[in-house]
């Protein structure tokens, strides 16, 4: 039977109309973006916020290196890398030279790169475990080419042909936070993204006890299907949803923030100390310095004076201090409100993963965005992913501590004898075994992260993959010998990381090296 146009079915419309970000910081204009873009005309973005400038987050004014899955992010929302380096001030990031965390006078390189390349389905680190094993004693960061260039102050970015060692590499930012929350938000309100400046009152609940509107100090009621709370106003100050503190294995609890005089290099530092570490990230327009430290150990004069010497005396500015307590909201999404940036919990930026995190959280947001009228599978596998992917990070930041030899202050006394996650734990017996990297579900950092932190701090395993000693020893020198030119060659024909960024003080456009 043929139905007439009287006849046809008609589907409800339940599709998300509207949604409601509360926040001030690059957290809020990270969601807006890619909500706005991927759900299109047919909805609504409302950006909440008290005004006055970013807060929490607004440390990173002070340099955040990120990790290069934001590249893909500043893609799935439409923006000119080019553009923002040369808006922003931002600069490149290779990696992150670490100093003095397995033991002081101690360094070594974490790359954006693979290490070496696996030999006859053996994993490459087992060669060179083996040639170490015979008394070579070449470093692990040899066989990177984001480490080699990273040395040698060069950078490009790398190739697309799978066959060129020039693309087994990658790349994140350097940011100043204020001025990248600032071009967000310029392009958030061009798009169409509205914008209430109102701090938040409360909340109205309905009797399905999903949120039906942000009461406003000072406006009218907000109303809108989902809300995404990057200010901590809505999931901690109206839900109380509970927060899960991970300060017994991370220890640090502040952080002082300055600017000091640029130096460009295309990667981050991070020098452990007393009772912390300390980042040093280069910007075009000079160098973020931060001290993360433990108030237990260190008190606010002592992280100043600390500070201080790091920067040099003339710092630009003011320091920017932060309280917090490393861990994870007990729930990201809870009824129709999800927790992004500060309302999500906090990591000390050790790892570059707090922007890393909204990214994700965003992302997981839109594959999994439900109908107006029911989320709970979706909210349930939502609160599953980012929960063990906090996780996953926490242990990888754990790791740092937990692998050292110092016992210069009771800080990393403390830290060398506490009892890690089993999760960690697991991790690390299985590596000294056997020279393994376990991963689980939804890791941020992979095999050649977990080598790099490993082998950097001294953790190196009893055993390497027998099956390694089935190829020829002179053999195996030899491909590891020619693997390590290649890498080296590759490397300087790279341009001065100086004369690469000096070209978007300049407004000439920078295409990709191929």
């Amino acid at each position: 039977m043929k139905l007439g146009n009287a006849d046809k079915i008609t589907m409800p419309d339940h599709r998300i109309r509207s949604v409601a970000v509360v926040g001030d910081g690059i957290a809020a204009w990270m969601a807006a973006l890619a909500v706005a873009r991927a759900l299109g005309p047919h909805c609504s973005v409302r950006v909440i916020t008290p005004g006055g400038g970013p807060r929490g987050l607004a440390i990173l004014a002070a340099g955040e290196g990120t990790l290069p899955a934001l590249r893909a992010f500043h893609r799935l929302i439409g923006i000119d890398e080019d553009d923002l380096v040369r808006r922003t001030g931002a600069g490149f990031k290779l990696g992150i030279r670490f100093f003095d965390w397995g033991r002081i006078g101690s360094s070594y390189f974490h790359p954006f790169s693979e290490f070496g390349a696996t030999l006859d389905s053996v994993a490459f680190q087992h060669h060179w475990l083996r040639l170490r094993a015979e008394g070579q004693d070449t470093p692990l960061e040899a066989y990177s080419v984001a480490a080699m260039a990273a040395q040698s102050g060069r950078f490009a970015r790398p190739l697309n042909d799978p066959r060129s060692v020039l693309s087994t590499y990658s790349y994140g930012l350097h940011l100043d936070g204020t001025r990248y929350a600032a071009y967000l938000r310029e392009i958030a309100e061009k798009r169409g993204v509205a914008v209430s400046v109102h701090a938040v009152a409360g909340i109205d609940r309905g009797d399905d006890g999903q949120v039906q509107a942000v009461r406003l100090a000072g406006g009218e009621p907000i109303q809108a299907d989902l809300f995404i709370d990057c200010s901590g106003a809505i999931v901690e100050g109206a839900l109380k949803i509970g927060y899960e503190d991970w300060s017994r294995w991370l220890p640090c609890d502040r952080i002082l923030g300055a600017m000091g005089a640029p130096d460009p290099l295309p990667y981050s530092e991070a020098r452990a100390v007393a009772a912390g570490w300390h980042w040093r990230i280069p910007l075009q327009r000079g160098t973020g310095h931060g001290l993360v430290y433990a108030s237990r150990h260190l008190s606010e004069d002592e992280a100043r004076a600390e500070l201080v010497m790091r920067v040099g005396e003339k710092s630009l500015g003011e320091p920017t201090q932060l309280r917090f307590v490393n861990g994870r909201r007990a729930q990201f999404w809870s009824d129709n409100v999800i927790a992004l940036g500060d309302a999500a919990g906090f990591l000390e930026p050790l790892g570059a993963t707090n922007l890393h995190l909204v990214q994700t959280g965003i992302v997981r947001l839109l594959a999994l965005l439900p109908h107006r009228d029911r989320a709970g599978a979706e909210r349930s596998e939502y609160n599953r992913q980012m929960t063990e992917e906090w996780q996953g990070v926490r242990d990888f930041l754990i790791l740092h501590y937990k692998a050292t030899q110092r016992d210069d202050t009771d800080f990393w006394k403390e830290c060398r004898a506490m009892k890690v996650p089993e999760t960690l734990a697991y991790k690390i017996r299985l590596f000294e075994a056997r020279g393994r990297v376990v991963l689980y579900d939804e890791e941020t950092f992979l095999e050649p992260d977990f080598m790099a932190v490993f082998i950097g701090q001294d953790v190196l395993p009893r055993r390497y993959d027998p099956v390694a000693d089935t190829i020829e020893l002179d053999l195996t020198k030899d491909r590891l010998n020619r693997m390590r030119a290649t890498i080296r060659q590759a490397a300087e024909t790279m341009p001065a990381y100086r004369a690469f960024i000096a070209r978007y003080g300049t407004g000439q456009p920078t295409p990709p090296q191929a």
